[in-house]
């Protein structure tokens, strides 16, 4: 099946979806595709039972794509942009310094929480497998999901000051979780043992860089829109600099995501009404909106399509069922912990701090990582947690969000 087939069979699902849920189903649009996608999940994989030829058929089509490679190198950088650019810099300032707290103290400690727990809880069930499956595990099960975040908590009521905490917090720390998840892929992969050193010229190349690089790139396209006046051409302007602004970060190695969240900070904040006339403004929000829900529509029906590369194991669920909990302690850890320890600076009270905790969604960007990982059980164990926390993440935690924060 060529690549073109696929892509119609995927925005034909996406589409049917989109309509069931917005016609009949009425969720909100991340948790009613990521509904219907896990529904279509189970219906595959019970397919094995009563169509098992097609099930092989689509199994060795879905292990043909690098399913992985699509996510992290074709769409991650447009979904961050559009994100990024919606969303008020205002806001997110006031609450700097938390959001710098939880980004990089909270997903480092989360990952070593994460990861040391999952090593204990895999040798319990009889799995011996390499700690740094396990701190892999933690690395990219750690970052709050930007695209999650921003599809639930805006139209959630949240309080501004706690959805500017949260969205903040996703758009920074995946470019954290990502830097920590290369470094130790690549110890995996080399058969080296871990070194801070590197690790720290990593973190530095890829984390600083990206964030350079992200601040040049939204102030030269900042100069270039304020220069004319043409809605058409600025619009196309904007989807050539974030398609050669990604594709250069990722030859230069450092981290796309980080900088696509800077230009699309900067291009949506600085100077935003003069850069730009209204027509201007209104047709390129719409266009980056449009690009928001088609790529989150077609991101959602791919996801539902992994689970047919792994061989089950009754072991598996029960694993990822209580890793549930222990992300969900790691949460509660990492922002009680500055609160306890920084009072002055990360200065939430109860009813904040649980919608913290509760709001901290987890979702493709975590399955896209695990996905990259070699093949092998240590693989499917992994895989089978992540996509279990992120069912929950979305579909518990993203339905109740908006009811604990009118409590």
């Amino acid at each position: 099946m060529n690549s073109y087939l696929i892509l119609v069979i995927v925005i034909s699902i996406s589409a049917s979806f989109a309509y069931i849920n917005h016609r009949f189903l009425k969720m909100p649009f991340v948790i009613g595709l990521f509904f219907q996608s896990t529904l279509l999940s189970l219906i595959i994989l019970s397919s094995k039972f009563w169509a098992n030829s097609y099930f092989h058929q689509i199994k060795t089509l879905v292990e043909n794509v690098d399913i992985s490679k699509y996510i992290l190198e074709y769409m991650l950088g447009y979904l961050l942009f559009a994100g990024s650019m919606h969303t008020d810099w205002t806001d997110i300032k006031k609450q700097i310094k938390p959001i710098t707290i939880f980004a990089v103290f909270g997903t480092i400690t989360s990952t070593a929480i994460i990861g040391e727990a999952f090593y204990a809880l895999c040798s319990l069930f009889g799995f011996q497998i390499n700690l740094i499956y396990c701190l892999l595990f933690g690395a990219l099960i750690s970052p709050t999901d930007p695209i999650a975040v921003l599809g639930i908590l805006t139209k959630a009521n949240v309080p501004k000051k706690i959805e500017a905490t949260i969205v903040g917090e996703s758009l920074f720390n995946d470019g954290v979780g990502v830097v920590i998840f290369i470094a130790l892929l690549e110890t995996l992969i080399s058969g080296e043992q871990f070194q801070f050193s590197h690790f720290g010229i990593l973190f530095i190349q890829e984390g600083v860089g990206g964030i350079i690089f992200g601040l040049a790139a939204g102030y030269f396209l900042h100069k270039i829109l304020s220069s004319i006046d043409h809605y058409e051409t600025e619009v196309l302007l904007t989807l050539a600099f974030v398609m050669l602004g990604y594709s250069l970060c990722l030859y230069l190695h450092i981290s796309g995501a980080l900088a696509m969240v800077i230009m699309g900070l900067f291009v949506g904040n600085y100077n935003h009404d003069k850069a730009m006339s209204d027509i201007t403004i209104d047709y390129v929000d719409k266009f980056w909106e449009l690009i928001d829900v088609v790529l989150n529509a077609v991101l959602f029906v791919i996801i539902s399509f992994v689970l047919v590369m792994i061989d089950f194991k009754t072991s598996y669920f029960f694993i990822a069922i209580i890793t549930v909990l222990i992300v969900l302690i790691s949460r509660i850890i990492i922002v009680l912990l500055p609160k306890l320890l920084l009072p002055k600076i990360v200065n939430f009270n109860k009813k904040d701090t649980k919608l913290i905790i509760w709001g901290g969604l987890r979702g493709g960007l975590s399955i896209a990582l695990v996905l990259s990982l070699p093949n092998g059980e240590p693989k499917n164990i992994l895989l089978i947690a992540t996509y279990v926390c992120v069912v929950f993440s979305i579909l518990v935690q993203g339905l109740t969000i908006a009811k604990l924060a009118k409590q």
